[in-house]
């Protein structure tokens, strides 16, 4: 029999109960959004980086920048975005400065559907959140996730 480190199987059952709240939040809100909007959570996701980009100096995001905010490969952030334009939803146009750029935006149809989304995906989440808080092993997780989305208060 081998003696286990306390301290590895310590961080071991955190990291399950981490997955397990991130599973339990997500499919939370792949349900709801799917019924109300027919949309993946990774396609609301997508949609939310890209209506945040500006026409400002670096407001437009690279397809790896995207792919980054969104936890997806290049490929399946490319493939995600083909099917959202296909729904109408985003366009792509060359970059202005590089030709060898690609540009994303959320066309008016993507922004009206994205913000009747909005409310469902922010009440889904305060339903999953609160869910997971009535479990003891996920209680400090949770409390983790709402004091890193609250405002940050700055004295004067």
């Amino acid at each position: 029999m081998t003696a286990t480190n306390p301290a590895l199987t310590a961080l071991a059952h955190g990291w399950c109960a981490l997955s397990l709240l991130h599973d339990r939040i997500e499919s939370h809100l792949e349900r709801r959004l799917q019924a109300a909007y027919g949309l993946s959570v990774r396609e609301y996701s997508l949609l939310d980086v890209l209506s945040r980009q500006h026409d400002g100096e670096g407001g437009h995001l690279q397809m790896k920048q995207v792919a980054d905010a969104v936890v997806l490969s290049q490929s399946a952030t490319t493939r995600l975005v083909s099917r959202l334009e296909d729904r109408g939803l985003l366009s792509r146009y060359l970059c202005p400065t590089d030709r060898r750029g690609i540009y994303t935006d959320v066309t008016d149809a993507g922004l009206e559907l994205l913000e009747a989304a909005r409310p469902v995906n922010e009440a889904a989440l305060g339903e999953a959140l609160a869910r997971a808080a009535r479990d003891p092993r996920l209680r400090p997780l949770v409390r983790a996730v709402e004091a890193v989305r609250a405002p940050v208060v700055t004295a004067a």
